[in-house]
Formats: structure tokens, C-alpha cells, sequence
């Protein structure tokens, strides 16, 4: 009797948590299929909650769902996704992460520096709760702020687009004018000049401020990267969800010219295949590394807290190489890494 009374608690929970989501706006997504183990005490229950664009990016979100899936996978449990609409206010980044934990979700993720003032609220209102925020650092006892040197890679992805640029010309699309963002751009346009100091580079983002559907606009990535296509750029490098696939589509289109990905490698990526002659490289950000560590560490007892930062040296963020495009210019980017992991190159994090 005790057992089945566990049971109906957590299906009254879980209910719950769909009706309150679906009051405040956010799409559910569920892949609660429970293993034996969840109920014996044994399995994870993983709370996801996305950016807008959600599973199903090709980018950054679906690398985090990847890490949340390979812990599922050893550990047995369940996952609970919700996604953030570009129309999410403050308060519905903070009922999302309260529905989850309300529910007994633990951990709980929350991807996208969006939901740092909600993270930095609601984990001081659950402190018997685990939560990783990625891409940003709030203080607090149970919370795992997971970041990434995005500057370092996109330098990598600036020596390569400078390599393999035959027109003097590249471009850069952002997904929102952020300081996030901006160490995208910033490591890019360095590794650019640095390898060539003669190369006029576009920059462009796609949306500013608190509005968040510069992530999830692939018409706008396309007409972005058309736009600088036309002016003479033949590589362009998109650090903006699944907006940048709109990019991909555009590059595709022009003979000679190059895109570079972004967040996982979008080569790889099904959903792009007949792009993939075009992707040049893209700048893996092992997002879902480190939702894994985290839920690992809060599955073995030892909840990791503090900043967690995966960086170049760490292999934190890395080129990705499929296709062999950047095969022949291996040797000039092993050696530009290698100046960044000893110090002699200092990659800057703002433009």
C-alpha cells in the first residue's frame, strides 16, 4: 500500500506540472517513461527546461538534451521537458523551474542564460533540490553554474574561416545582442585578424535585448546570411540556435561558399544532411558533457556546485572535423590551440 501510495503521489505531481505549464505559456514536451528503478528509489528524474527552440534545434538545446539522455540511459529514470517561448516574461522562467521542482524533479537544468534570475529565486526557495544553470553564475549551495569558453573555439572557427576564405570577406550572425553572444563574436573576429589581419568581417544579430527569438528564427538566419552572401562574404559562422539553420540554407545556395556551425556538429546533424556538403566546420560546445557530469554527480550524492567551466584545454568546446574540410589546414589550427592552452593568445570575450 505504501508503494502505490508513492505512486499516485507523483502521478497527481506530474499532472499538476502539465497544467501549470501549459497555464504560463511554455510548450511541454514529455519522455516520462519511468524504468522499475525510478521506483525503487534508483533511477534520476531530470527536469529539463529549455530555450526557446527547445529538443529539436540541431543546436544547443539538443546538446543539452543529448547529455540528459545518456544519464537517463545509465541510470534508468525519467525526463520532464518544458520549453521557453520567445514571449516568456520573468516570472514564467520562475513557474516552470517551481512546477518542476514542485513535481520532485532532481536535477533540474535550465538551459540558456535566460533563466539565471529565475535560478538565482527558485533554488533558495527548493534547497533540498539540485540545479544547473548553463551559460551563466548564480551563487547558491545547490547550484552548478556551467559554463563554457565560447570565445576560444570561435577564435579556432575564425582561423579556420580566415583559411579557407577566397574572398578577403567573412560574416558573423548572432542570435541576440548579448554578452553571451558577444564572446561568440569576439573570439571569431580575433582568430579572423589574426590570421589575417586583411579580411573585412560582417557582423549582424538578429534580435536584442530581452527578445529571445533571434534563437529560434530560421527565416531571419536565412535572409541574415543572404544578405552578407551578396555583399561578398563566402563564409559565415551563425552563433544562434536554430536560426542559424536558416543560415546553413542560404550558404547552401551559393557555390564556393562556406557556413560554420554551431553547438553540436551540425555535419552530423540528420535534419541538415543536404546541407552538409556546405558546413565547413562547426564549434562543438559540449553542452551536453556537462548536463551529464552534473547529473552523474547529483546521482552519486555529491551534487556539483560552484562554476564548472569547460574550456578549450578541457575540450570544453572544440572544431568539429567531419567532412575532412579542415583537414588541410590541421596543422595551423593545432597550432593556434596550442598558443591559446599555454597563454601566449589571450582570446577576448567582448568585441
Amino acid at each position: 500500500m505504501r508503494r502505490v501510495a508513492k505512486l499516485s503521489a507523483a502521478c497527481i505531481a506530474t499532472a499538476a506540472l502539465a497544467m501549470t505549464a501549459t497555464a504560463c505559456g511554455s510548450t511541454s514536451s514529455d519522455n516520462d517513461t519511468d524504468s522499475s528503478s525510478t521506483g525503487g528509489g534508483k533511477g534520476v528524474k531530470i527536469g529539463l527546461a529549455y530555450d526557446v527552440g527547445g529538443r529539436g534545434d540541431r543546436s544547443f538545446n539538443d546538446s543539452a538534451a543529448r547529455g540528459a539522455d545518456k544519464a537517463k540511459g545509465e541510470f534508468g529514470g525519467s525526463i520532464k521537458e518544458l520549453t521557453a517561448k520567445s514571449s516568456d516574461t520573468p516570472a514564467d522562467r520562475e513557474q516552470r523551474l517551481s512546477d518542476l521542482a514542485q513535481a520532485g524533479y532532481n536535477p533540474i537544468i535550465a538551459v540558456g542564460y535566460t533563466y539565471a534570475p529565475a535560478v538565482d529565486k527558485v533554488a533558495k526557495q527548493f534547497p533540498k533540490t539540485s540545479f544547473g544553470l548553463i551559460d551563466a553564475v548564480v551563487p547558491g549551495k545547490n547550484v552548478d553554474s556551467i559554463t563554457f569558453t565560447e570565445e576560444q573555439g570561435s577564435y579556432l572557427a575564425g582561423v579556420a574561416a580566415a583559411l579557407k576564405t577566397k574572398k578577403d570577406h567573412v560574416g558573423f550572425i548572432g542570435g541576440v545582442d548579448s554578452p553571451l553572444i558577444k564572446k561568440f563574436e569576439a573570439g571569431y573576429v580575433q582568430g579572423v585578424k589574426d590570421t589575417n589581419s586583411k579580411i573585412k568581417v560582417d557582423t549582424q544579430y538578429l534580435s536584442h535585448g530581452s527578445d529571445t527569438s533571434g534563437f529560434a528564427s530560421p527565416d531571419k538566419g536565412k535572409q541574415a546570411a543572404q544578405g552578407m552572401l551578396d555583399n561578398g562574404a563566402d563564409v559565415v559562422y551563425s552563433a544562434a540556435g536554430s536560426s542559424g539553420n536558416g543560415a546553413i540554407e542560404a550558404v547552401n545556395g551559393v557555390k564556393g561558399a562556406w557556413a560554420i556551425g554551431v553547438d553540436s556538429d551540425q555535419y552530423q546533424i540528420p535534419g541538415l544532411a543536404k546541407y552538409k556538403n556546405s558546413i565547413l566546420t562547426s564549434m562543438v560546445k559540449n553542452v551536453d558533457v556537462g548536463v551529464y557530469d552534473f547529473v552523474k554527480s547529483v546521482k552519486d550524492g555529491k551534487p556539483l556546485t560552484g562554476t564548472n567551466t569547460y574550456s578549450l584545454e578541457k575540450e570544453g568546446v572544440s572544431l568539429s572535423t567531419s567532412g575532412g574540410f579542415i583537414d588541410d589546414i590541421k596543422a595551423k589550427l593545432d597550432a593556434a590551440k596550442k598558443k591559446i592552452v599555454d597563454g601566449s593568445v589571450k582570446v577576448k570575450t567582448t568585441p
